[in-house]
């Protein structure tokens, strides 16, 4: 009866610590060695034995010590994904980490957030990663066209993939949206209806998206015979500013007739400051606008949506990254994704 219940105590202790190699071996009544094998997928252990150690693995919620690994292996099977924590609401960030965990499911790797606020030093996180060793690859977002992070990954020759293109010459893995593409269609869009006096809710001008935006847009205003009017804001203005702006501007003599809005968080904000303003859209004013969820049209579906598939581009980095550790060339993880509009039209 007492060894009973050491057993019982030895048991409950198992499952109140996190679980190791040892565990499973206490609970397999294998051997240490034989586990880590069975685990491994090593040819010598059979079937049957390799079923019940993972079967046992999966019960205990057991997960490689990343310690161990690393010191084994002198890896970390960690991919550090780089994220913006300023305010989004329509689920770009989520769809992105939804994709790279589809890619990364069944390989070694796991995906850590290191998150950071676009107003502070952009290469604090990227430092930190590359003083710490703790990510095999790296993903990062908000591109510049000379991207200083850029450098400094390629430099270190840590494999990393970026959302977004630099201009300066560097190659390197990315998965981009065409906004260039957008740009121009979104313009053809409001011409089609009868729209003349354009306005753009752009993107900050710093990141490398901005020219390709501004390329699109002034090309469909020459190629449609469209005009611009100035808005000065953009879309990593704080939601209220942006509505506030856009209704003084839909206030006054020069209000647009068209808006083109590059993110589908900031067209809530827009649709807002047109309602304030007095204004309709569908009537008074057309808006195309960016979205990465179909939520837009719930909200109002006279608004003219293009979906940029973030989920797909969280999928292409992660691949990117896993091609680029195993020695794939750069300029062989170069991708670019097309605008998919609701009405059908390309």
């Amino acid at each position: 009866m007492e060894s009973k219940g050491n057993f019982g105590g030895t048991a409950a202790a198992v499952q109140r610590e996190r679980p190791t190699l040892k565990t499973i071996a206490f609970m397999t009544g294998l051997g240490i060695t034989t586990v880590s094998r069975a685990l491994k997928d090593a040819p010598d252990i059979g079937a049957e034995t390799k079923e019940r150690v993972r079967m046992v693995a999966r019960q205990l919620g057991y997960q490689p010590n990343r310690a161990g690994v690393r010191l084994r292996t002198g890896k970390t099977n960690v991919i550090a994904l780089v994220l913006s924590i300023d305010e989004e609401i329509m689920g770009f960030s989520s769809q992105m980490v939804f994709g790279i965990s589809e890619v990364l499911t069944g390989t070694p790797y796991h995906i850590v957030v290191t998150p950071h606020s676009h107003s502070k030093d952009p290469m604090m996180p990227v430092r930190y990663i590359l003083d710490t060793g703790s990510a095999d690859g790296v993903i990062i977002s908000r591109i510049e066209p000379d991207d200083p992070r850029v450098r400094l990954l390629a430099e270190q020759n840590i494999p990393f993939a970026t959302h977004g293109r630099t201009d300066a010459g560097l190659v390197h893995p990315y998965h981009d949206f065409d906004n260039e593409a957008f740009a121009h269609q979104a313009v053809q869009r409001l011409v089609d209806r009868g729209r003349r006096h354009i306005a753009l809710l752009q993107p900050p001008s710093k990141l490398t998206y901005y020219a390709h935006t501004r390329i699109g847009f002034q090309t469909g205003l020459h190629d449609y015979g469209a005009e611009e009017v100035p808005l000065r804001v953009n879309i990593d203005a704080p939601l209220d500013e942006i509505r506030n702006t856009i209704e003084a501007m839909m206030r006054s003599p020069n209000a647009p007739d068209g808006i083109v809005c590059s993110a589908g968080s900031a067209a809530i904000a827009v649709n807002a400051g047109i309602e304030a303003a007095g204004k309709h859209l569908g009537k008074d004013v057309d808006m195309v606008s960016k979205e990465s969820a179909p939520i837009l049209n719930w909200i109002r579906p006279e608004i003219i949506t293009a979906y940029e598939d973030v989920r797909h581009a969280g999928r292409e980095m992660a691949k990117a990254v896993i091609a680029r550790i195993d020695g794939i060339e750069p300029e062989l993880l170069q991708s670019v994704s097309k605008p998919v509009w609701a009405d059908g039209r390309g």
